[in-house]
């Protein structure tokens, strides 16, 4: 029996075994991205902003290829939880066969298009002709973000979160070595600098890619396409997909809008808006325990655990959500100042800052939600409540900040009824019991 007396619901040490391992691979790419930037910016400002306008386009990439990731789990849970754990593993092998594909496609694509993608962002020549180097050599190992993606999606469905971790730490390893010995030519390396960032990302990428097919090999498993499951994938995908891109035209105009109020308006944004997404990344680790445990609950016609884990989950979540806003509270007149010393920026953060605040227990109950429905396989619907929220709340208020001249207050107001409305929808699909299936 669990320690809430509910035989149904899951202990608080299966929760955290998922959830722990989960944050670090989580937190892997953040604080890698800030070791590359350390090394990278020493080369100069240039350097710096070639890096910050490659990395943007790669880092879209990435976030656009989370379906893999988030769709691999519910559907691997699905088949652990019945007792199949070859069809579970089948799924991943489908998964990374789809993830070579599409990440081929991508290198075809940048490739053949980067010069005006980077000049579009950059702006300025110098910088556009400081990104393109780096991103030509860094999209090749866009099918091996994939890969690693598919790989955390189908391990995570298996219910095996410490071997990704492994994982990852390992590639981002190999990185950290590689990345200033190559960029500034150490130990006899060649002398490569901005591109030598590139290079070292790419080869941590292929390694962590590399262990994760080598996992599925070592399993047995037929390793031939199957058109079946992929064309299944694919469905999944396209909802997820269009989830993803949701979130990210939100985001994008809420910059946009924040820079024509002034440099110190769009600093402040960015600036909590980093914080915010760090942020999130404690909180979505609780959502990956609860997608595995929720497929692998339904997979098994386990309704009951389903609906326990989705209750327990979210009680976590929303605990961790309400201290980190304590936290974040407490530290209103301190914390800024880690991230800058520019007095008209400090000034702005306020008004994005109490907005953090407020948002994050709502945030840490939506986002539990949003593991137990994609642990479901409820993409259709999350799909659809995420676009709502996105043309109903966020983007009339961001546009109408710049038309009323609401400033911060009108974009963070956009970022909040966001959440609320996407707390209204998966909070009534969550007690309708429909996707306890």
């Amino acid at each position: 029996m669990s320690p809430s007396g509910d035989p149904e619901a899951p202990s608080s040490r299966t929760i955290a075994g998922l959830a722990l391992p989960a944050l670090g691979v989580l937190a892997a790419e953040p604080l890698y991205l800030l070791f590359d930037i350390a090394v990278v910016g020493r080369l100069g400002a240039l350097a710096l902003a070639g890096l910050a306008i490659g990395g943007l386009i790669l880092a879209l990439v990435a976030s656009q290829g989370t379906f893999l990731s988030y769709g691999t789990t519910a559907r691997s849970a699905r088949h652990y939880g019945a007792g199949d754990r070859t069809a579970a593993l089948g799924e991943g092998v489908q998964a990374t066969w789809l993830a070579v594909g599409v990440g081929l496609l991508i290198i075809a694509v940048v490739q053949a298009f980067a010069a005006p993608i980077v000049t579009v962002i950059a702006g300025a020549e110098d910088i556009a002709d400081a990104a393109l180097p780096w991103l030509r050599i860094a999209i090749l190992g866009a099918p091996a973000i994939l890969i690693s993606l598919a790989g955390n999606g189908w391990m995570r469905g298996v219910q095996d979160t410490v071997r990704p971790l492994r994982y990852v730490i390992i590639g981002f390893g190999l990185s950290a070595v590689l990345c200033p010995l190559l960029v500034y030519g150490w130990l006899g390396m060649p002398r490569l600098e901005l591109a030598g960032s590139a290079v070292a990302n790419v080869c941590g990428q292929w390694l962590a890619a590399a262990l994760f097919c080598r996992a599925l090999l070592v399993e047995r498993v037929p390793l031939r396409p199957n058109p079946d499951v992929l064309r299944s994938q694919a469905v999944m995908g396209r909802d997820l997909l269009l989830r993803s891109l949701a979130f990210q035209a939100c985001f994008v105009s809420a910059a946009a809008v924040a820079a024509r109020f002034g440099a110190a308006a769009v600093a402040a944004h960015q600036v909590v808006l980093q914080l915010w997404s760090f942020l999130s990344l404690a909180l979505d680790s609780l959502a990956i325990a609860a997608q595995a445990l929720v497929g692998a609950a339904l997979g098994g016609g386990r309704a009951a655990h389903a609906k326990a884990v989705a209750g327990r989950v979210t009680l976590f979540s929303t605990a961790a959500a309400v201290g980190l806003a304590l936290v974040m509270a407490a530290g209103s007149s301190v914390f800024p100042k880690v991230f800058t010393t520019d007095q008209a920026v400090l000034d702005s953060i306020g008004v994005p800052w109490w907005f953090l605040v407020a948002q994050l227990p709502v945030a840490g109950v939506v986002f539990a939600l949003d593991g137990v429905l994609l642990g479901a396989g409820d993409a259709k619907f999350m799909r659809n409540a995420t676009l709502a929220s996105a043309l109903l709340g966020f983007l009339p208020l961001i546009w109408l900040s710049l038309v009323f001249d609401w400033g911060l207050w009108g974009i963070w107001a956009g970022l909040s009824t966001f959440m609320v409305l996407r707390l209204v929808f998966v909070g009534a699909r969550t007690l309708s019991g429909r996707w306890a299936v």
